[in-house]
């Protein structure tokens, strides 16, 4: 195995998440060194907060264009970067009039903004941001949210864990007739618990063990996704999905099981 160490970057709105816990999981599971750091976005130049204010999806039905951002969406990118909990305080989507007013940022185009910290490929960088990242599918021409975005470095959204993996049908409609109401969605959110995540879930950090294991997967094999629902790597389009592979089974199928023995 190629790869020597790993480094975790910190989402410090997100103190919930127990980075020693995944960084001893890593070590664990591939027998490799693994560092913490903060926030790599405390780092950020100016040049960096300019182009990460220009890759916010503000159309997420048409394919990627550099936004022109204002003197006002730069200093909140700024703000943003060295306090990120400030995020909490922007729109979400199940609350957004118009999807527009949602922080939602090109997946890709973030990658290729942190590509300067790949200067060695043993080494595999993995970003922890509560910052909405999206790519654009030509299948259906608009933008999903996603969890993951592999390569080196590996992102991974907080936000995303929450919004990209469906909700059950029935939280939609009984967050929409709430609405209508002109009532809050809390006691949805009570109701559906069990099967939804929400943010700053007590829940993630075992959660973000299978997306640290397919940023991982990804860089050693090119194949971060398991199809079998009974893996810890499991491509989960559904919340409910998402907590079975990851809370009840807990573990690799015997594909990946094998293919992690041959790497140790």
């Amino acid at each position: 195995m190629n790869l020597k160490k790993i480094i975790l970057y910190k989402e410090p709105a997100e103190p919930g998440i127990d980075i020693p816990h995944l960084a001893d999981f890593l070590k664990n599971m591939f027998q490799i060194d693994v560092a913490i750091k903060d926030s790599i976005f405390k780092e950020f130049t100016n040049e960096q907060i300019k182009n990460i204010s220009k890759i916010r999806v503000i159309d997420p039905k048409n394919p990627f264009h550099r936004y022109n951002s204002n003197e006002e969406e730069i200093e909140f990118e700024r703000k943003l970067c060295q306090n990120p909990s400030i995020m909490d305080t922007t729109t979400k989507i199940e609350n957004a009039q118009k999807i527009s007013d949602v922080h939602m940022y090109d997946g890709f185009e973030l990658q290729k903004i942190l590509r300067y910290l790949n200067t060695n490929d043993k080494i595999l960088h993995i970003i922890i941001t509560n910052r909405l990242t999206c790519t654009y599918d030509e299948r259906d021409f608009r933008y999903h949210a996603r969890t993951v975005i592999c390569a080196n470095p590996a992102i991974i959204s907080t936000s995303g864990a929450i919004e990209a993996p469906a909700k059950p049908r029935e939280y939609y409609f009984e967050v929409m007739k709430m609405k209508s109401q002109g009532l809050g969605i809390d006691s949805v959110k009570e109701k559906y618990k069990d099967v939804v995540l929400d943010y700053h879930d007590e829940r993630l950090t075992k959660i973000l063990e299978g997306f640290v294991l397919q940023a991982v997967f990804y860089h050693i094999t090119g194949e971060p996704f398991c199809e079998d629902l009974k893996c810890k790597i499991n491509n989960a389009h559904w919340q409910k999905d998402l907590l079975f592979s990851q809370l009840e089974i807990d573990e690799l199928c015997q594909k990946h099981n094998e293919i992690l023995a041959n790497l140790n």
